[in-house]
Formats: structure tokens, C-alpha cells, sequence
């Protein structure tokens, strides 16, 4: 037994932490709404082993995975929720950014998000945690199978408990049905970004440049995450005085700085596991953060606020903890 879970651990883990990380420390799922964490595991936490499982087999770096990420991303936002093709309900008191049955702003600001927190911040996480079990795929063929059927059960869940009864039921809104066009065109993309990431099989990397330490390694990543974790509010129109396409393009070109920052650090001599802990700290903290403009922008009840503190501080006191351990071992 003892075996088995030993086996296991690394894939529960990633199983919990890929929506938890992204859901719930964020606050996009709440303590008043903390039963949808259920079909959030097997969308999110199924999608994001997946991606470990053909990231392990493909020999892919962290690019690779996000643009596996990002197909997960699309998927999500175009086929399981619809969220970024419907006409956004909830804060949203007027179209922003909507353009061809499109919410570009929240569609850049979600693809972003669910890659980077869903899969990329899950990931490098877990592995920190089974430092010995790193290059392993963790599931052979019969298990991703299984995740697979796991996940789209939890898909047509989530399609269900959001399009049919929470948008009609709770928001009020008119069902929504997306165009075909728009359906295929997502599909089309899924699949561009799947042979994207299997086009980069196999490459390496070489290192070069410096490494920043691990505290200002940390710090950076929690000052760029910030300002992407409250970016769904603009989004959702939280500020119409302002150009969407102008919203558009400083995203796109924070994301791009960002990326390119994280690729010059992290493919270095320099780059260890205490810099990758830091960093995953930093966006961990700035997801935290910027949830928490978006209860205040938004509004959110108070027992929503208690519940996001006590994640929160839980949060942080395990990664003080796990922090320990990666010191201890000498990481």
C-alpha cells in the first residue's frame, strides 16, 4: 500500500494543486461556490497531467508545455465554457473588447492565465516536491487514457453546470449557443498549438546569460503576475474609457517581456531548484494578490473574503514548510 502511494502521490498532487492554485487560492472559486472544485479537478487537474504525460514522452521544456497550456486554455474558453464566445455575465455591465463573438480582453487574460496557472505553475511545483521522480511521466498509455475519459466527463460537467443552469438560473442570461464557425476555428487552434509543442520534441536549450538570486528571481515574477491577476476586471470592462485594442497590445507585450525574462533566467547554468521554488512563490503570491483587487473591484461576500484569508494563509505556511524541506535536502 505504502508502494502504491508512493506511486500515486505525484499524481493526486497535480490532480488537487492544478485547481487550487488557479481556482481557489486565486478566488475565482469561492467558498460560497467551493463545490464546483469537484468537476475543477477533473478538468483542470486531468488536463494539466495530460500535459505532464505528453511533455515527458515529447522531451518538452516549460515553452512547450505552455503551448500545450494554451491549447487547454482554448479548449476551455471556446468548447467547455464558452466563456470568452458568450456575452460575459456576472461584473461585466456592458460589452468590452467584443468583437466577431470574441471577449478579447478576457480571452487574452484567461489563455494566459489557465496556462501559466493551470499547467505551468502546477507542474513545476509537483516536480519540486518528488525532486527523484522529475523525469518520469508519472502515468503510462492506460492512465492517460483514463484521465482522458476523467476529463471530459468533468467537461461536459462543467459545460452543464455552467452554460445550461448557472448562466440561465443564476445570472439570467439567454442560452447561448456559438457558431459552428466559431467551434471549428477553436478546434483548428487546439490542434495548431498541439503540433506547435510537438514540432519542439526533443530540443534543448543550451544555457547562457546570468541568474538573478532566488529572492529577486521571486519578487520579479510576483510583480509581473499581479497585474494579470486583476486584468480580468478590465476584462469584464472595469475601465471602458480605456481602448480595448490598447487593453489588447500592453497585454500581449507584458506577456511577451515576461516570457522572455523567465526564458533568459531559467535556461541558465545558474537556474536551480531554489529558483524555480521562488518563482513558483511569486506566482503563486501574485495570483493571490491580484484576487484579491478582484473581490475588491468586483465585490464578493464576506464569507468569501474569510474564505479567501484562510486559503491563503494555509497556503503560505505549506510553502514556508515545504521551503524547509527543499532546504534541508540541500535544493
Amino acid at each position: 500500500m505504502d508502494s502504491q502511494w508512493r506511486r500515486l502521490a505525484p499524481v493526486v498532487a497535480l490532480l488537487l494543486f492544478a485547481p487550487i492554485i488557479a481556482e481557489v487560492l486565486y478566488g475565482a472559486t469561492r467558498l460560497s461556490t467551493i463545490f464546483v472544485l469537484v468537476p475543477e479537478v477533473g478538468a483542470w487537474g486531468c488536463g494539466a497531467l495530460m500535459i505532464r504525460y505528453a511533455a515527458r514522452r515529447w522531451r518538452l521544456e516549460w515553452p512547450g508545455m505552455l503551448l500545450l497550456g494554451l491549447a487547454l486554455a482554448v479548449a476551455e474558453e471556446c468548447i467547455i465554457q464558452q466563456t470568452s464566445l458568450a456575452p460575459l455575465t456576472g461584473l461585466a455591465k456592458a460589452e468590452y473588447g467584443r468583437l466577431w463573438g470574441v471577449n478579447w480582453v478576457y480571452f487574452v487574460w484567461a489563455s494566459g492565465y489557465e496556462a501559466v496557472w493551470v499547467v505551468l505553475v502546477p507542474i513545476q511545483l509537483v516536480d519540486l516536491m518528488f525532486p527523484t521522480r522529475r523525469e518520469e511521466p508519472w502515468i503510462g498509455r492506460g492512465g492517460f487514457a483514463r484521465a482522458a475519459i476523467f476529463f471530459t466527463v468533468a467537461a461536459f460537467l462543467a459545460w452543464y453546470m455552467w452554460t445550461q443552469r448557472a448562466r440561465t438560473m443564476v445570472f439570467h442570461m439567454p442560452p447561448f449557443n456559438p457558431p459552428a464557425a466559431s467551434l471549428a476555428v477553436a478546434i483548428g487552434v487546439i490542434l495548431l498549438l498541439i503540433a506547435a509543442a510537438y514540432r519542439l520534441r526533443g530540443r534543448r536549450t543550451a544555457p547562457q546569460g546570468s541568474t538573478p538570486g532566488p529572492a529577486a528571481a521571486g519578487l520579479a515574477v510576483c510583480l509581473l503576475s499581479i497585474p494579470w491577476g486583476a486584468l480580468v476586471l478590465v476584462g469584464y470592462g472595469a475601465t471602458p474609457q480605456i481602448p480595448a485594442g490598447w487593453t489588447i497590445a500592453a497585454s500581449l507585450l507584458w506577456a511577451t517581456f515576461s516570457l522572455f525574462l523567465m526564458h533568459r533566467w531559467s535556461f541558465t547554468a545558474g537556474w536551480q531548484d531554489r529558483h524555480r521554488f521562488a518563482a513558483v512563490c511569486g506566482a503563486i503570491a501574485g495570483s493571490m494578490i491580484g484576487g484579491y483587487v478582484m473581490f475588491a473591484v468586483g465585490g464578493a461576500l464576506p464569507m468569501d473574503w474569510i474564505g479567501k484569508i484562510i486559503f491563503n494563509v494555509i497556503a503560505a505556511v505549506w510553502l514556508a514548510r515545504l521551503r524547509r524541506r527543499l532546504t534541508a535536502r540541500g535544493a
